[in-house]
């Protein structure tokens, strides 16, 4: 099956850094997904706002990678940190409410919108 996806060039130094940095959000994911299972409601929003929310954009180096990214792969990688700030403010909600249900369609925002992106972009 062919790769469909939109290839996108950056230099080889921010190639690394930026896979480095997905494979850091998946990683975040998954410590997000067990806080929650462990009922650690503040821990993910500290996560997901640290690592993967606007709050993080500075610390991945979103400012050196944009100008190599095609408008809607900018779009699309803004729109998931969003998503994640959005589901840091469930998530600390969750911690009084005891209410799963908020911060799990907020998770399932967040990745839905890192699905998209990979869908649609690769790097080389």
């Amino acid at each position: 099956m062919a790769d469909t996806r939109a290839a996108v060039q950056f230099p080889a130094p921010l190639r690394e850094h930026t896979l480095a940095n997905m494979r850091d959000h998946l990683a975040t994911l998954q410590a997000i997904q067990d806080a929650l299972a462990r009922g650690a409601f503040e821990q993910a929003a500290q996560l997901s706002e640290q690592r993967l929310g606007l709050s993080s954009m500075e610390a991945h180096g979103a400012h050196e990678v944009a100008p190599y990214m095609p408008s809607g792969m900018q779009e699309m990688g803004y729109a998931m940190h969003q998503a994640a700030s959005r589901f840091a403010i469930a998530a600390t909600t969750a911690g009084a409410t005891g209410d799963l249900k908020a911060p799990l369609a907020a998770l399932a925002d967040v990745t839905a919108r890192c699905a998209a992106c990979h869908a649609a972009y690769r790097l080389e």
